[in-house]
């Protein structure tokens, strides 16, 4: 068994040598572990610490021409996946690889195709952050729920998990923060089993990096209606 660990980065100079170590150490026990960085042309010199060290360390780097978004670097990613599980991992230590066994073990024990690692369920730490940014995550995920008839706490969710197939039958078109309400639908009008797993959440602040912008939520209320009503496929 092997999980494919795809990393989409922009600007993460500060935080990706400490991200990479981390998922390095990630406690999963007989399991092969290949990390795909995709770095979506930074200027922070995180392209040139990926090339003088960080590149050593992985299994693969690829290297955008220009700034095109997170979906779009996860498509770069997931098409050089090899692994039998993929997941998506934020470069901003917002999120603990440590949780991986936990987000496996309903796919390992054949019950789920894709899993979510919930911030709103689950007994593990979280920092306190945005009131706003939750309020707005919870009117997503609601609006996307009603669509697919599912029920997701946390549709918006970096930690996602996925059987390799899955993602190889999807064609994913969205270039940046469209790509979470896009594989959601996509996956959910596909019948696919899907579970959530509580996860820990260390969210930082717009001082620390955080990116995510309203303009992405407007997006994303845009991706909900195209992806559930006028293109399912």
């Amino acid at each position: 068994m092997k999980l494919s660990v795809v990393i989409p980065c922009f600007n993460e100079v500060n935080t990706l040598p400490e991200l990479i170590r981390a998922v390095r150490n990630s406690p999963v026990e007989d399991i092969d572990m290949e990390i795909i960085l995709v770095d979506d042309f930074s200027t922070d010199g995180t392209r040139e610490l990926i090339k003088n060290s960080i590149e050593s360390q992985v299994e693969r780097v690829v290297f955008h021409d220009r700034n095109r978004g997170k979906g779009a670097a996860l498509r770069s990613g997931f098409q050089v996946a090899t692994g039998d599980i993929v997941v998506v991992q934020d470069a901003d230590l917002e999120y603990d690889p440590s949780q991986y066994p936990a987000l496996m073990a309903p796919i390992l024990s054949d019950k789920a195709d894709v899993v979510f690692g919930s911030r709103f369920m689950g007994g593990g730490p979280h920092r306190v952050v945005y009131f706003w940014h939750m309020v707005g995550n919870r009117f997503l995920t609601l609006l996307s729920n009603m669509l697919t008839n599912i029920n997701l706490t946390d549709m918006e969710t970096c930690y996602k998990m996925f059987r390799r197939e899955v993602l190889q039958s999807i064609n994913l078109v969205e270039d940046r923060f469209g790509f979470e309400p896009e594989i959601t639908a996509k996956i959910a009008h596909r019948g696919y089993r899907i579970y959530e797993v509580g996860i820990s959440y260390y969210g930082r602040t717009y001082s620390e990096g955080k990116k995510i912008s309203w303009r992405d939520g407007f997006r994303a209320i845009y991706a909900i209606l195209k992806y559930n009503l006028w293109a399912k496929n």
